[in-house]
C-alpha cells in the first residue's frame, strides 16, 4: 500500500531550494525528439546526463508542453555540465521499457521517471541501482528503491475532486447517485484519487456505478454510455471523471444521448477544460502547479548528479511496499468558473488572451477573466 505523507509546499519553497545549486552555473540542456520519439543523445565525455521519461501525450497534453521545457530549464539553470536526455512513450509501457534501458546504456546519472504502468518498475529500478544510475520517481510513484518521489497529495486531489462535485450539487446532492470513471488501475495515482474522491462522497451520495477509464477519453466514452445504458438517463445526478480528458469524452456522452444539467469534474487544468468550466460544461478541474513540482524535480536530479545531499528539496517521505521514498508532495488547487482568474492566470499557466478566444469572450468577461 502507498501511504504518502501529507506536505503543503508552494513553487517560491521548491525554486528557493533550488537556489543552493546556483553555483553549478548556466548552460542550455540537450534538445530533445519530439513526443512519442525515442531517447535523444545520452551524456558525453564530461557531462553529468539526467534522462527524462514521460508516460503519454494523448489524454492529457500537460507532459510535453509542460512537463519537459520546465525541467529541462530547471536544470540547465542549475548545473552547466548536466545535459537532458528526452522521451515519451506514447502510453506504451514496452516502448518505456525500451527507453529506460537505453538511457541506463548511455551512462545517464539520474532518470525522471514518471511511468506509464508502476506495477513494472521494480526490476528497471533495481537494475539501473546495479549500474549506479539513480531513479527519482516523477509524478507517479514507480515500484522499487527509488531514490525520491515528486508529486502532488494525490489523495487530497481525489478528496478535493468528491467535494468539489458535491458541492456542484449543492442540495441535491444528499439524494444524488454519482456514477466514477477512474484512471488506469497500473496508475497508483488513480488509485489514491479514487480512494480520496471515496473518502468525500462515501455516505453522502449513491455510487450506483463505478468502471475505470484507463486514461482513454474512447475508453472513458464506452463507460459513460454503459452507464446511461444500465441506470438511463435520469439514472445519475453527477459524474466524476479523473480527468479531463476524460472528463471532455463524458460531456460529449452525455450531449449525444440528451441529458443536461448533470455536473461533470476533472483534473489537469487543461486549456480546454478551463473553457469548459468558464462555460458551464464542466464543473470543476484541479490545477496542479507544474513549476513547482518541475523545479523540484529538476534541482533534486541535480543534486543527485552531482551527489549532493537531497534532504533539502526531499523533506517528507513516503511509505512504498516497506521502504521510506524521500519526497516531495505539493497542493493541488481546484478551479471553478469563479476562480479561473484567480488560479490559472495570476498562476502564470495561462494567458486571458489564450482562454479568451471569441468564442469564449462572453464566458471570460462573465467569469471576470481579463
Amino acid at each position: 500500500m502507498i501511504r504518502p505523507m501529507r506536505l503543503a509546499a508552494t513553487g517560491t519553497a521548491a525554486v528557493s531550494l533550488a537556489l543552493a545549486l546556483t553555483a553549478c552555473g548556466q548552460t542550455a540542456a540537450t534538445q530533445a525528439p519530439a513526443a512519442g520519439g525515442g531517447a535523444d543523445a545520452g551524456a558525453g565525455a564530461g557531462t553529468e546526463g539526467i534522462g527524462l521519461l514521460l508516460p503519454e501525450s494523448t489524454s492529457s497534453t500537460r507532459y510535453d508542453a509542460f512537463d519537459k521545457p520546465l525541467i529541462e530549464k530547471t536544470v540547465a539553470g542549475l548545473c552547466t555540465k548536466c545535459t537532458v536526455s528526452y522521451a515519451n512513450a506514447g502510453g506504451d509501457a514496452n516502448a518505456q521499457k525500451k527507453q529506460f534501458d537505453d538511457m541506463v546504456a548511455k551512462g545517464v546519472k539520474v532518470i525522471l521517471l514518471d511511468p506509464v504502468d508502476a506495477k513494472l518498475t521494480a526490476p528497471w529500478v533495481d537494475a539501473a541501482n546495479a549500474k549506479g544510475v539513480k531513479v527519482v520517481a516523477y509524478d507517479r510513484l514507480a515500484q522499487g528503491k527509488v531514490a525520491a518521489y515528486v508529486s502532488f497529495d494525490n489523495q487530497q486531489t481525489g478528496q478535493l475532486q468528491g467535494q468539489s462535485l458535491l458541492d456542484a450539487l449543492g442540495p441535491k446532492a444528499s439524494a444524488a447517485s454519482v456514477v466514477m470513471i477512474d484512471g488506469a488501475e497500473s496508475d497508483p495515482n488513480a488509485a489514491q484519487f479514487k480512494a480520496g474522491a471515496h473518502l468525500a462522497l462515501d455516505g453522502k451520495v449513491k455510487i450506483p456505478y463505478e468502471q475505470s477509464g484507463e486514461w482513454k477519453p474512447d475508453v472513458a466514452t464506452a463507460k459513460m454510455n454503459e452507464a446511461i445504458q444500465s441506470l438511463g438517463k435520469n439514472g445519475f445526478q453527477a459524474v466524476y471523471a479523473a480527468n479531463d480528458g476524460m472528463a471532455a469524452a463524458v460531456i460529449e456522452a452525455l450531449k449525444a444521448a440528451g441529458i443536461k444539467n448533470v455536473p461533470v469534474g476533472g483534473q489537469d487544468a487543461s486549456i480546454d477544460a478551463i473553457r469548459r468550466v468558464l462555460t458551464g460544461e464542466q464543473a470543476y478541474t484541479i490545477y496542479k502547479p507544474y513549476k513547482p513540482e518541475t523545479d523540484a524535480a529538476g534541482t533534486i536530479a541535480v543534486q543527485l548528479a552531482e551527489g549532493m545531499d537531497i534532504s533539502t528539496t526531499a523533506t517528507s517521505s513516503t511509505d512504498s511496499g516497506g521502504l521510506r521514498i524521500p519526497s516531495l508532495l505539493l497542493t493541488p488547487i481546484v478551479v471553478t468558473k469563479s476562480r479561473v482568474e484567480a488560479t490559472v492566470v495570476v498562476g502564470g499557466l495561462y494567458k486571458a488572451s489564450d482562454i479568451c478566444t471569441q468564442q469564449y469572450q462572453d464566458a471570460c468577461a462573465e467569469a471576470g477573466v481579463k
